[in-house]
């Protein structure tokens, strides 16, 4: 086998070069991914199990397929009879690498599962559902007063109503076995969706966030508003790339590759929908709305739409308004009567997933200067101010959620999500994903440590600065603290901060990082300063943080790197999944629906790729704040200085 061939390995991000003869969980292992076996890699447990994510990869720059590995042998093929290897999958530890592959680990597959922060928040409106249930007795005909029974029915309902032609074969037999009495399944007060035998009975739906990241799914009873349900996922899509651009790229490269993001994202939202009815015991065929919410290309991809036309200017969107579709058309495992509703869109970066984190917040920021930010791997930016309401995104890229930082991953046990530096010695202590205790060098167990997760990497820069280890332009300073520095590369001329040092693998970070974080956070404050310049905005009242990783960001952390302008700790709210809400508020409360509809037909959408502006603000936002100044010679710091402080301030 020819050395050499690259291994890239998602959710993670991390990659690696195969050596001759390593299997797939020989590099896993030495690359640090969170992938089981507990066998030794003798193919007996079946716990290694991956995918190979095949086709064109122009975001790492390989073509991968299963070719790529060595051909399945006996101790796969047993696993096989046994049903414990899944159709589709390899064992890692049998799988030699012959060629660049693309690895995913799946979620069952690792040993730490992702932590979702998408929990729900309590709706403060009246319980007012599009679907609700009346059980009504029918009269008895008589000869001389004989009209149909479905007639009948909408007479004794008293409402202007219709009955689904597909639902009258169900009539007449529920009515001859029940003495004419039923419960009818009434949608948007006008059309009869279902007939049930009368009894005790629900109706449910479910509301769904489908990030590029994960997936959020809350179920609802319908006939109470209690939240029966909720969970979250990693997205399945993420093993074509991890973030919105890579998706698109592998879609526009490869033949059938829109159709096998839409297969995989409508899979694992079908696995969550059936998981959660049977963890709450609930009849899936009563389940009949679902309320939906993404991105722009994650919408697309879940309705079956080509995202090849959001990857290239003018980056048009094939619709902006609210859809309505029958379940069915997507295969979801829901009733025949099921719908699925999806919010509107703003614009061709700004999604249905923004319009309802402002549905959520539209009161609180009427009338004010507010701006509400969701940040992603895409971050979108709301800004509202004299009457006036704007949106925009920003290409922040997946740095804050752990990818493409050398040490980052996932938010799992395991990984740091605190750092605080001291000064005056740079040691660091940390604390980890799912402990309460911080701990540092001393402590015995060093190897339990997966990485950094986002809100781990946000607050290192944040103490790297505070503490001059780097200069305000994002320059390392190796010179401030010799011992806490290693080489960087095999030449030696580049140093790296060893933020945890451990005799195996010292958690680093390199300056490749630290401009990884700047260019995101730049971005993201370059967003918020164009919409603050179309709406002629001098002051904020309140900055709302949305989004997952929002939730693990502290106030002080995020007025002190700067992405917002100017923003101090007091004046930033942390609001949890609002795109989320956003749906089951639609979900739940029907007038909603009208109430989104009119207000994102208001909203002035600001393209960030064609205003000039933009990257004069993204040049102004790349300094750290609270570091100290660059070197003489070094003119980054002194170049933006000014134009910083014409930031909008709260």
């Amino acid at each position: 086998m020819t050395a050499g061939h690259n291994v890239i390995f998602t959710p993670s991000g991390l990659r690696a070069v195969a050596g001759p003869g390593e299997t797939v969980l020989d590099v896993a292992h030495r690359a640090g991914v969170d992938l089981q076996s507990i066998c030794g890699g003798r193919g007996l447990c079946g716990r290694c199990q991956i995918e190979v994510a095949s086709g064109a990869h122009a975001k790492f720059a390989v073509t991968a397929c299963e070719a790529h590995l060595s051909a399945p042998g006996e101790a796969e093929a047993r696993a096989a009879r046994r049903g414990v290897l899944h159709a589709g999958r390899r064992l890692a530890c049998r799988a030699q690498i012959l060629g660049d592959v693309v690895i995913d680990v799946p979620a069952d597959s690792q040993v730490h599962g992702a932590i979702m922060a998408k929990a729900g928040t309590a709706i403060d409106l009246p319980l007012i559902p599009s679907v609700r249930l009346i059980m009504v007795t029918v009269p008895r005909p008589a000869l001389d007063d004989n009209p149909a029974d479905a007639e009948s029915l909408i007479a004794a309902l008293r409402i202007d109503a219709q009955i689904d032609a597909t639902v009258l074969p169900r009539l007449q037999p529920l009515l001859a076995a029940n003495e004419r009495t039923l419960i009818v399944v009434l949608r948007d007060e006008s059309l009869i969706i279902d007939l049930w035998a009368p009894g005790v009975a629900h109706v449910y739906g479910a509301a769904l966030d489908i990030g590029s990241t994960s997936l959020a799914l809350y179920i609802y009873d319908l006939s109470s508003g209690d939240l029966v349900h909720q969970a979250a996922a990693m997205n399945p899509q993420i093993r074509y790339g991890e973030d919105l651009m890579s998706r698109v790229s592998y879609a526009m490269l490869n033949p059938d590759g829109a159709a096998h993001l839409t297969g995989a994202v409508r899979r694992g939202v079908a696995a969550m929908l059936a998981a959660g009815c049977k963890q709450a015991g609930i009849d899936a065929d009563h389940l009949l709305e679902l309320v939906f919410v993404g991105n722009p290309v994650m919408h697309h991809l879940f309705l079956g739409i080509s995202p090849v036309e959001l990857g290239q200017a003018p980056f048009t969107l094939a619709t902006r308004e609210w859809v309505e579709l029958p379940a069915s058309a997507l295969d979801l495992g829901l009733s025949r009567a099921a719908r699925v509703q999806a919010l509107p869109l703003i614009g061709g970066h700004v999604g249905a997933d923004t319009t309802g984190a402002y549905l959520t917040q539209i009161d609180r920021m009427a009338g004010r200067s507010v701006v509400l930010i969701d940040i992603g791997t895409n971050a979108e930016v709301v800004l509202s101010h004299g009457g006036r309401v704007a949106a925009c995104s920003s290409p922040t890229g997946p740095a804050f959620e752990g990818a493409e930082i050398s040490a980052g991953v996932r938010a799992a046990p395991g990984a740091i999500e605190r750092v605080r530096i001291d000064p005056a010695t740079g040691r660091a202590r940390v604390k980890l994903i799912g402990e309460e205790a911080w701990i540092d060098e001393g402590d015995a167990d060093l190897a339990r440590i997966g990485g950094i997760c986002g809100s781990g990497i946000f607050e290192t820069l944040v103490e790297l600065a505070q503490a001059g280890l780097i200069d305000r332009s994002g320059k390392l300073r190796p010179e401030t603290a010799p011992d806490r520095f290693i080489p960087d590369g095999e030449d030696g001329r580049l140093r790296k901060y060893v933020l945890i040092d451990r005799p195996d693998k010292p958690i680093c970070i390199t300056q490749r990082d630290v401009r990884a974080v700047q260019l995101a956070k730049a971005a993201l404050s370059a967003g918020v300063q164009l919409l603050a310049d179309h709406l002629g905005c001098a002051a904020l009242d309140e900055v709302l943080l949305a989004g997952a990783f929002g939730t693990h960001l502290d106030p002080a952390y995020v007025a002190a790197i700067g992405i917002v302008p100017g923003a101090r700790a007091e004046t930033i709210r942390i609001i949890g999944n609002a795109a989320g809400m956003g749906a089951a508020t639609c979900l739940t409360h029907a007038p909603s629906k009208a109430r989104i509809i009119a207000a994102t037909r208001a909203i002035e959408k600001v393209e960030t790729a064609t205003e000039p502006l933009f990257q004069r603000h993204f040049v102004a936002a790349m300094p750290f704040p609270t570091a100290p100044a660059a070197a003489a010679g070094r003119t980054t710091a002194g170049r933006t200085k000014r134009s910083t402080q014409r930031g909008v301030q709260p």
